[in-house]
């Protein structure tokens, strides 16, 4: 794979649009004192870790492993000193850093994160680390603004790296490694996963909250069920109305513009494939309150989502981080415990069943990640610039390495008003080798 050219320090205002990347294109203001620290922190960090870091004079650092050529170390050092981890992908952006295997370098970051810096700096996370803007507030106009930043980009860009499904969310493949020409079933297999654990058939009232581009609205109503679905992003609701009425399940789908909170009726099936991490820590309890509120006697939630370990979500749940800052504004990945504690304080839904498969959601990027990389000068024709296509990059491999390293999971997730001690799926969704777990 092809990563996007580095910019070299002395044409990186030059290259750089300042109205578009003012952070990236300037370096913000921090103290000598402040950089001269960071650099000694981070020197000290880099070397202990199983990579290889070179330096500009020839000199490197670190255990050995994967490289991470070190371009500008006085801006890395300012940007990380300024910024933290903000700072670092800005840093990545600008050109300031490269790796060849820049999946191999940020796993190691993901399974060294606990131990990089002293504990007396992590508990002191939040006197350093950026707090969240209040402008990202996922209040209701606030989450419509969030998604447009993200999901309204450009659907031929993300037709562009998805498959024929247009499914922006895990595949679930019968055995590894993944190819691309598998990607399109893998896709439809997770659907169908999710809709059975829905219990989605003829005559089902079932909600979509998450449209996407169409495609699980039309696979439910060709089972014969009757689907609501409802999306904040107009353009993903221009396309996916257009696939709905192509793939003749119009009459079956009702495509709204419109707020999870804003929903009205009863359904027996309620679906939602990652969502919840687009809502926000703050709130979680009113979304879960819909879903109770939304939801029939004796129906189903059925949730796709990612996770991380509740600990670890604790303790970055109010950091500013640079997924938020430049690709999902507003969101938090949660913890299943925090799901379900939620839920059985606020609601009377219960956990039911989970089974999570992160293997498959780090093939599933893999194939994105390659995918966006041959088609660079397509994006470039579509009016993206460089620093954009290197911060893509970065977001697609930095989430490959989450799920990598299980730093992060990927699960489905069945609640029901009633609770029920089962905690395996009906349907076992194949491991790595291709056998059932």
């Amino acid at each position: 794979m092809t990563v996007p050219a580095p910019l070299s320090a002395s044409s990186r205002t030059a290259a750089t649009d300042r109205s578009r990347w003012p952070d990236v294109a300037v370096l913000p203001r921090s103290s000598r004192l402040r950089t001269a620290v960071t650099a000694h922190l981070v020197g000290r960090a880099l070397d202990k870790l199983p990579l290889r870091v070179r330096l500009p004079d020839g000199s490197s650092l670190g255990q050995g492993g994967p490289l991470l050529e070190l371009r500008d170390p006085d801006a890395f050092h300012h940007r990380l000193g300024r910024s933290g981890l903000i700072g670092f992908g800005e840093s990545y952006m600008a050109g300031e850093w490269e790796a060849p295997d820049l999946v191999g370098v940020l796993a190691v970051f993901a399974e060294h994160a606990a131990s990089l810096f002293p504990a007396w700096m992590q508990k002191l996370r939040h006197l350093w680390a950026p707090r969240h803007p209040a402008a990202q507030r996922n209040t209701t106009r606030g989450a419509r603004e969030n998604i447009h930043r993200h999901y309204d980009l450009s659907n031929d860009l993300f037709a562009l790296f998805l498959d024929e499904t247009l499914t922006y969310s895990s595949a679930v493949f019968r055995g590894f490694p993944a190819t691309w020409e598998a990607l399109p079933d893998a896709q439809r297999r997770k659907t169908d996963l999710l809709l059975d654990l829905a219990g989605v058939g003829p005559g089902t009232r079932m909600l979509e909250i998450g449209t996407g581009w169409g495609d699980l609205a039309i696979r439910a109503a060709r089972r014969g069920a009757e689907v609501v679905t409802v999306t904040l992003s107009s353009e993903q609701l221009k396309l996916a109305t257009e696939r709905v009425r192509e793939a003749g399940c119009a009459d079956r789908v009702t495509l709204l513009l419109r707020d999870y909170r804003q929903v009205r009726g009863e359904y027996d099936a309620i679906v939602s494939v990652e969502m919840i991490e687009a809502v926000g820590h703050e709130y979680w309890p009113v979304y879960l309150a819909a879903l109770d509120r939304l939801l029939a006697p004796g129906g189903k939630v059925a949730l796709q989502a990612i996770t991380m370990a509740h600990q670890r979500m604790l303790a970055t749940r109010h950091t500013y981080t640079w997924i938020q800052k430049y690709i999902f504004p507003g969101g938090l990945v949660p913890s299943r415990e925090a799901l379900r504690r939620l839920t059985e304080e606020d609601t009377a839904l219960r956990l039911s069943r989970h089974e999570g498969f992160g293997a498959h959601y780090a093939e599933t990027l893999r194939l994105w990640r390659e995918r966006f990389a041959e088609r660079a000068e397509d994006v470039t024709a579509l009016g993206f610039d460089a620093t954009f296509q290197r911060m893509w990059t970065l977001y697609l491999a930095y989430s490959e390495a989450g799920f990598r390293t299980g730093y992060l999971d990927v699960e489905q997730l069945l609640f029901l008003k009633e609770p029920v001690r089962n905690t395996k799926t009906t349907t076992p969704i194949p491991n790595p080798r291709g056998e059932a777990q």
